[in-house]
């Protein structure tokens, strides 16, 4: 099966496809980790984008049961150097081509994903074709023309009702702008009660199960377009301590009245240097994003910033200075990924523990 990468602006990259017979467009990104495959392609953040892989080998350890991030694959496609189609682990129920053919997402590899690399590097993300159906040149530059990129996948790709994970401890409302199964997982280790909330949950809903806090998690888009969170979230900032993680992150800076703007080509895998202003401490962190906050439109509304990476000094983390709010740009957990960050979760019961909650029988 033939494959091809065609980038907007002409570059065309020719080799050997694998997974669904399928064209796709998207947005082109690179992402740097060296393990996870499965976890960044079932992460619903990364909807809508076609990865490209830095590391040359994927597939080498197939698939298994047990490192889904969600139900399904949402990138639209995954290119690479080379795959394994005989992967060796104990946990592998089928090789990578055989799980995106069933999951119908198109995959290209024996390419030169160095030279994509730099490329998006230099220029930035740029819609692309990704196709195994061997069309022309001619047929993909059709399809960029008349394919507009969207941008507000977070509104769609989170849960569609309320979900209840039941524990003792302090009670967490979730809003789902796209959220990883590992973040929840993460919560109802340290016994947490939580309730997931689709997008589009009203205040009044959230405040109707008595939370002690709001988590803000991570979702696919430009921030901006999600309207909908960012009036619940100014609606619910004083009421009860937020915790945001990266689209969270950015939604909470956009409802304290802050801007958000797109970055050239965005952080995106398990290698990411942060530094802690106020612990002094760096951390290794799991990252995948295409926006960052603005520090200035925040700090004059009452925001601290508290974090920025350590490659291009962006912000990566911030605080209110007066209310129980906090958030971080990359996620405190990993699978794929380092846990360094795993602390944020601790952070959080203790800010529940101490600041304003939502619940008279707490």
């Amino acid at each position: 099966m033939e494959g091809m990468i065609y980038l907007d602006g002409g570059a065309l990259y020719r080799g050997r496809g694998f997974g669904a017979a399928k064209t796709n467009v998207g947005e082109l990104v690179f992402n740097t980790s060296m393990t996870g495959y499965q976890g960044i392609l079932t992460d619903p953040s990364y909807k809508g984008q076609i990865i490209n892989m830095t590391y040359p080998l994927i597939g080498n350890y197939g698939v298994s049961e047990l490192d889904w991030q969600s139900g399904a694959i949402h990138a639209f496609g995954l290119v690479t150097r080379d795959i394994s189609f005989r992967p060796s682990n104990r946990c592998s129920v089928m090789n990578i081509s055989d799980w995106l053919a069933r999951q119908d997402v198109p995959g290209v590899y024996y390419v030169d994903t160095r030279s994509i690399t730099k490329k998006i590097r230099n220029e930035g993300t740029v819609k692309c074709v990704v196709s195994t159906e061997d069309i022309t040149r001619d047929e993909a530059e059709r399809l960029l023309a008349e394919t507009t990129l969207r941008y507000d996948y977070m509104t769609e790709v989170g849960t569609k009702e309320v979900q209840h994970f039941s524990g003792n401890g302090k009670r967490v409302a979730i809003l789902d702008f796209g959220i990883k199964r590992n973040i929840i997982t993460s919560m109802t280790n340290r016994n947490c009660d939580v309730y997931l909330f689709p997008y589009g949950t009203s205040a009044e809903e959230i405040m109707s199960v008595k939370p002690d806090g709001l988590f803000l998690s991570n979702g696919p888009g430009d921030p901006e377009e999600a309207t909908r969170g960012i009036e619940v979230v100014r609606s619910l900032l004083g009421k009860l301590p937020i915790f945001g993680i990266c689209m969270g992150h950015q939604v909470l800076a956009l409802a304290v009245g802050g801007k958000t703007y797109k970055l050239k080509f965005g952080h995106r895998g398990g290698n990411h240097g942060v530094r802690d202003i106020e612990t002094d401490k760096s951390a290794i962190t799991s990252q995948n994003h295409s926006y960052a906050v603005d520090a200035d439109s925040v700090e004059d509304k009452g925001m601290i910033i508290t974090h920025f990476n350590l490659n291009d000094g962006t912000v990566e983390g911030m605080r209110h200075r007066e209310l129980p709010v906090f958030s971080v740009q990359y996620y405190p957990v990993g699978s794929p990924g380092p846990n360094d960050s795993e602390y944020l979760f601790d952070r959080f019961i203790e800010l529940m523990n101490t600041g304003k909650g939502g619940r008279s029988d707490a």
